[in-house]
């Protein structure tokens, strides 16, 4: 398997396993990326997905051999675009923990997410422009959303990367830890997303997600459906309730 899966409680855990080829993207990775959401989306009992790489690389992107041969479109799936997961429209929070570059597609991979959970030693970039490519795979507006315009227009144009440490002061990054820490933090941030109720979450990162790009006339029509549809569920009965038995909520995600 390229995307292995497995769950931990309500976290879904997959790591993209090519590392001989840096984890790049090939039709196999972008079969099984969208598999492996589609079983996520559909599971009840999954609340958030975590997304790692196997090796020292998170991803490097599109596998340049299949590119080279003229076969790009392998690499995409029709509801998930790159590596089956670039625009793929789901419910459920995503946290990347990047273990390493995340460059091309894969940085394209990482600012699909919602969260951002990085070693010290990972990096982020768009080496597209010095391969006569474009980052076609929302990286060319999704960058400068995360790190801010001219940041992201100068590593954009120049195809340089940037460390950690630094898309963490830009606000890119939640965390930047240790490397050998890096799942154990990932999945830490995972279980308090968990401790929500799940489908008010889904609700409110949908909303969130559309924020910088829509007007506030819509957004506040979107957050009182969002309201209203949380309002119908079994959990929102029980929030107010363990609150005055002054307990822990027992979520249900119906």
């Amino acid at each position: 398997m390229v995307i292995e899966f497995e769950q931990r409680g309500h976290v879904a855990v997959l790591t993209m396993n090519r590392p001989e080829a840096r984890n790049a993207i090939n039709e196999a990775f972008a079969l099984e990326m969208e598999a492996a959401i589609d079983r996520i989306e559909a599971d009840p009992d999954i609340w958030i997905t975590v997304l790692t790489g196997a090796g020292s690389v998170f991803c490097a992107g599109a596998d340049l051999k299949v590119v080279a041969d003229g076969n790009v479109a392998r690499i995409f799936t029709k509801r998930g675009g790159g590596g089956g997961i670039i625009k793929r429209e789901r419910s459920k929070p995503l946290i990347a923990a990047v273990n390493g570059a995340a460059v091309a597609g894969g940085c394209e991979i990482v600012l699909a997410c919602d969260l951002i959970v990085a070693a010290e030693g990972a990096v982020f970039g768009l080496f597209e422009v010095k391969r006569s490519l474009v980052a076609a795979g929302g990286g060319l507006f999704r960058l400068p959303r995360a790190l801010g315009r001219q940041i992201g227009m100068e590593l954009i144009l120049t195809g340089d990367t940037i460390d950690a440490t630094r898309a963490h002061q830009l606000g890119m990054v939640n965390r930047v830890v240790l490397s050998e820490r890096l799942m154990e933090e990932a999945m830490a941030l995972a279980e308090r997303v968990c401790e929500n109720a799940p489908l008010a979450v889904q609700e409110s990162r949908l909303i969130a997600e559309r924020a910088m790009a829509e007007s506030e006339a819509d957004l506040w029509q979107a957050s009182d459906a969002a309201l209203a549809r949380v309002m119908q569920t079994e959990d929102f009965q029980e929030g107010p309730r363990a609150f005055v038995e002054k307990r822990a909520p027992v979520w249900k995600g119906r």
